[in-house]
């Protein structure tokens, strides 16, 4: 039975104003192909004119970089990464085991979800700094804000639920707990903001909760330990990392059936578009690369060997530079898209998951 309980979690000193979307950079990525590496520059900018006399000028130094910030879900800790020179510039901690984490709509803050402390920290999404904690929020694996930013939802991944936010801009309140046995995981929002689909990973099935009602609308078998999920482009067809297994599973919403399954790897895990609303990127903890698959065609039009099991990635605004988690291996891979070769990687804390690029391609 649906649990009817009400919070309200006030972010305060924050002032978090709603601007509206889902965080996306403004620069499109393209599909891989022939190119050059990044060029790593720091941007500078220039200070206001002094009032006396009036025609004088005083540069400021140069801007800081963007962090690139990780978490580390076994450490405690957020690593945060200067892209210009690939080193780890500072740690901070965070509750215990953060897995996954999500811009706020206006993109003014990060919010890191620590699933075993039940707690969010809320970060500068550019320098990494802690501004603020949230308290008893239960078990936060993962978490989403919708389209439309009236919701706020999280997957309680060890409490069989799924709890859903209203969101003002300011204040989340609880509006209900959803159970949703076994082992909510994933989630992803239609573009309507009325459903959110997500991943059961221990019953081997998905399921689609409407927002508004809060019920569970139906739920589906894919196969064995369902993780990553999207919705791709055309609003029909959902994509669904098959973890336990070796492929991504494609599911027709509207007839609820598997329609296919594309073989990408061993431990088929996570996504990550790369902003043209076509290819996606497949991370295969198992077999140790990242597929691209064209949502389109159905097919996987390129491998790149990954170390270290890969996890979760992002992509640069101008896509570029790929930056992925290796859980397995305490380190962060980047890679160069244009060659498909990681070109470095970055040690990092315990169990590297979530990562974060402020300046980064839209999701899909």
């Amino acid at each position: 039975m649906v649990s009817m309980v009400r919070r309200t979690l006030t972010l305060g000193s924050l002032a978090l104003a709603c601007a509206g979307g889902r965080a996306q950079a403004q620069a499109k990525a393209q599909t891989p192909a022939q190119g050059q590496t990044p060029a790593q520059a720091q941007a500078q900018t220039q200070g206001p004119a002094q009032s006396q006399p009036p025609a004088q000028s005083q540069a400021q130094a140069p801007a800081a970089p963007q962090m690139v910030v990780v978490l580390n879900s076994r450490d405690a800790s957020v690593s945060l990464i200067d892209p210009t020179t690939f080193r780890e510039v500072r740690r901070v901690d965070v509750g215990k085991e953060p897995h996954h984490l999500y811009p706020t709509p206006d993109n003014r803050t990060l919010i890191v979800a620590n699933a075993m402390s039940n707690d969010l920290h809320f970060l500068d999404p550019q320098t990494g700094q802690v501004l603020s904690r949230v308290r008893g929020i239960d078990d936060p694996y993962q978490l989403a804000f919708s389209p439309d930013n009236r919701w706020f939802v999280t997957a309680a991944l060890r409490l069989d639920r799924v709890d859903v936010y209203a969101w003002d801009g300011r204040e989340k309140k609880l509006v209900r707990q959803v159970p949703l046995p076994k082992a909510p995981s994933h989630l992803w929002f239609s573009p309507d903001s009325r459903t959110v689909y997500v991943t059961l990973q221990e019953s081997d099935e998905i399921a689609a909760i409407d927002v508004a009602t809060q019920q569970v609308l139906w739920k589906h078998p894919v196969g064995r330990q369902p993780a990553g999920i999207v919705l791709a482009p055309d609003g029909r067809h959902l994509l669904v990392g098959i973890m336990g297994e070796d492929h991504v599973a494609v599911v027709d919403v509207q007839a609820r059936r598997t329609v296919a399954k594309v073989r990408t790897g061993r431990g088929a895990h996570n996504f990550r578009g790369m902003g043209d609303k076509r290819h996606l990127l497949v991370s295969n903890r198992v077999d140790n690369t990242v597929s691209i698959l064209d949502m389109t065609s159905l097919q996987v039009v390129g491998q790149i060997p990954v170390p270290g099991g890969p996890d979760c990635m992002e992509l640069t605004a101008d896509g570029r530079t790929l930056w992925v988690t290796s859980r397995f291996a305490k380190q962060v891979s980047v890679v160069d898209m244009a060659s498909r070769k990681v070109v470095r990687t970055i040690p990092v804390g315990r169990s590297p998951h979530g990562i974060y690029l402020h300046d980064r391609a839209p999701l899909l």
